[in-house]
């Protein structure tokens, strides 16, 4: 070996000397700044478990359950999202337990696929509804709920209603079943909540989708509780989070009717302080229920925590592939390093300085740790030299003559110990001790992927020449897409099955008096009930089965109380096992099954019955006040006849439910009566004098209804009287 290479080899070292203790001396410091946090929140909750948490016992699900159903809105901004905004939909109506909300989706008008796939959602849950951007996209989340925003004051203006809270979800987001409730709870009294976020954890090796895992573990079990400890603010997470009512409209009054900045690609973050600033109060809310049922389904792992695996939270996918991650975090450090310190600037209070600087200390923290784990496998190949070639040359080691660099690096191997045992600890709780050991080698990949991210940033900043200029940059999510089939309409269902022929069709539609086609075709005599439930099973994919609604057990009719069989339209005609199997005349939605099924306490199912069979057995077995006396000798009529199957065939033709009607001639919109159903009470006034108060619709209205209603039921009436 030359001597040139020995003497260059030697400067090397010198050099990598004092690049050591410059990097051991910025990691203690950084490692000072965990610590703080890290001794902040065990001595708090030390605290807190001898003067709280030994003399109050601790809040489950039941306080919840106290507090009667604010209206709720859930904003969802969708692009490219075919498929993904049916399965939240779907999951949210089956296991929510909650019943006054409405889910908003933010669409674009060259997004025909997401559109189309959301219009088949809507479908089936009413209580779905599409927004299209002005904008052709993607623009930004920020612009997306901008437009789903002005979607939800038009829908509160049309029902006479206004939300409690305004929620931010992703197409993508599985919703815990108590979330709805704990907001209802903490609204208006907090104007931000945001709970926790746990992503789903990958197979052991999918080491990018476990970073995600491990330091939302981490920082949603104790650094966000110790800022808000500490400092009373709590940054958006950007899903998981519910804005008061003050708070929106405190937005939009700033923004002059915009509440979330468009240019910002962080727009989550940057509200959480601008509330702070107006004396809001926030709140992050960890908050265990003590039944597993209403928790997330969560597979038991040893080292769970009940208080943690039973949080209410939100949990979601996070990208696998590498360049998806990086793309998704320099979007947050663009975000929430430039664009946060550009646009927010530094606080006055030194505690919010603090954790200001904690938010963008990563363009530092993530380079650092890069260059020690660079400098950490250059050392170990020096030493795996040694090893191997003992005979080479030899240098002393870059530790000798420095007790400055040993007690940094002593201090420091301390402060990483703690780090990881951190980090574990907390992963452990939620996901099990498997889950926490894996934590320790991702803590290294966190750091490339991190690292990686910061230099995307820091280009796409350097590149636009201002950070608010960078265009937001949407993560691919990995839902599957459901598929949807095409519906063919019911007349030409019927048509194709030589029940009606082109012109019975044309004249059923164009009649001037508007009613239901089923309706209408039935009067005509063109079909009878058996043929249009048949025909309407098929085409929206349910079961049928012919009903008799004066065979029915009373048993059954006593399990189901009146309030709700009247508010759903249900009628109990079947046990199979313990499910309740209900019958109704239309598609009954899966919110409102989920909420049937939660005041009954036991599962229930749905089918259709031939039209106006349902109707006929709720006037039958429960009778209201308001019940005429035509109605009550009708129905006395089809009681001593009830083995006529021709005779309550052609009384049922003539069965029009109030709500129905209105919907039908367009009095009503389908929408907005499925929300002014949510708190309709048949006990305290009837349906009409309901939507009157509400201020849906008119007396004349109301009156004119009323007598399309009675024109319909006087020739039921009639066909009884024949019979008498």
């Amino acid at each position: 070996m030359s001597l040139g290479f020995v003497d260059f080899f030697a400067y090397v070292l010198f050099g990598l000397k004092y690049l050591a203790i410059t990097l051991a001396l910025l990691m203690f410091i950084l490692g000072l700044d965990d610590l703080f946090i890290d001794i902040v929140y065990w001595g708090r909750k030390l605290i807190r478990r001898w003067r709280i948490y030994e003399k109050f016992k601790r809040a489950d699900e039941e306080r919840l359950y106290s507090i009667a159903e604010k209206p709720l809105a859930i904003m969802v901004p969708a692009w490219n999202e075919v498929g993904v905004v049916g399965e939240m939909a779907r999951l949210a109506a089956s296991t929510i337990d909650y019943e006054n909300y409405q889910i908003f989706v933010g669409t674009y008008p060259n997004d025909a696929e997401t559109q189309a796939d959301v219009d088949a959602v809507c479908l089936h849950y009413p209580n779905v509804h599409k927004v299209v951007c002005a904008r052709p996209g993607p623009t930004s989340k920020a612009d997306c709920l901008n437009n789903v925003i002005d979607a939800i004051l038009r829908f509160e203006s049309d029902a006479k209603i206004q939300f409690a809270g305004f929620i931010l979800h992703d197409a993508e987001d599985v919703i815990s079943p108590m979330e709805l409730r704990l907001f209802n709870y903490l609204l208006p009294a907090k104007d931000l909540i945001q709970i926790p976020v746990y992503p789903y954890a990958p197979e052991w090796k999918g080491f990018t989708a476990g970073h995600y895992v491990d330091e939302f573990a981490e920082n949603h079990g104790k650094d966000v509780i110790v800022r808000e400890a500490l400092t009373g603010q709590v940054p958006s997470a950007g899903v998981g989070t519910c804005f008061s009512r003050k708070a929106i409209s405190a937005l939009l009054e700033d923004g002059d009717g915009i509440a979330f900045d468009v240019q910002s690609l962080t727009e989550d973050y940057d509200i959480g302080f601008r509330l702070k600033q107006k004396g809001m109060k926030c709140i992050f809310a960890r908050y265990s229920v003590s039944d597993p049922k209403l928790a997330l389904e969560q597979p038991w792992a040893f080292g769970m925590d009940r208080s943690f695996s039973q949080v209410i939270c939100v949990r979601e996918h996070f990208p696998r592939d590498l360049q998806h991650a990086i793309r998704q975090k320099s979007r947050w450090i663009v975000g929430i390093v430039f664009q946060g310190t550009k646009n927010l600037g530094w606080s006055p209070k030194g505690l919010l300085n603090y954790f200001l600087w904690r938010d963008r200390r990563g363009l530092i923290a993530y380079l650092l740790s890069f260059l020690v784990n660079l400098l950490f496998v250059v050392l170990i190949a020096m030493w795996l030299v040694t090893v191997i070639a003992p005979n080479a040359w030899r240098y002393p080691s870059i530790l000798s003559d420095s007790t400055l660099l040993s007690t940094l690096l002593w201090l420091n191997g301390f402060m990483l110990l703690n780090r990881l045992f951190q980090r574990c600890w907390f992963v452990t709780r939620y996901y099990g001790l498997g889950e926490g050991l894996l934590s320790a080698p991702r803590m290294m990949w966190s750091n490339f992927v991190n690292f990686f991210a910061n230099l995307r940033a820091l280009r796409q900043v350097m590149e636009m020449g201002d950070s608010r200029r960078v265009a937001w940059d949407k993560t691919t999510h990995e839902f599957p897409a459901l598929a949807q089939a095409q519906r063919t309409p019911l007349g030409h269902r019927l048509v194709e099955k030589g029940l009606l022929n082109e012109d019975q069709l044309e004249a059923a539609v164009t009649n001037p008096v508007r009613r239901r086609l089923g309706q209408e075709l039935l009067l005509r005599g063109h079909i009878d009930t058996t043929q249009l439930v048949q025909t309407l099973a098929e085409q929206l994919d349910l079961e049928w089965a012919p009903l008799n609604p004066f065979k029915l057990d009373k048993r059954l009719i006593d399990a189901v109380p009146r309030k709700i069989a009247t508010h759903y339209g249900v009628l109990p005609v079947a046990e199979e096992g313990d499910t309740l199997v209900l019958a109704s005349e239309g598609p009954v939605s899966q919110v409102s099954l989920g909420a049937i099924s939660r005041q009954l306490k036991r599962p229930v199912r749905c089918r259709l019955a031939p039209q106006g069979r349902v109707t006929l057995g709720i006037r039958y077995w429960y009778p209201g006040p308001r019940q005429s006396e035509d109605v009550r000798q009708m129905l006395q009529v089809l009681e001593q006849h009830q083995d006529d199957e021709a005779l309550i065939e052609r009384i049922s033709h003539h069965q029009v439910l109030l709500g129905t009607l209105l919907q039908v001639r367009g009095m009503v919109p389908p929408t907005l009566f499925n929300q002014a159903l949510i708190d309709f009470d048949a006990s305290q006034m009837s349906l009409g004098e309901h939507l009157i108060e509400r201020g849906m619709i008119t007396q004349d209205v109301l009156e004119q209804a009323l007598a399309d209603q009675h024109k319909e039921q006087n020739a039921a009436y009639q066909i009884a009287r024949e019979y008498a």
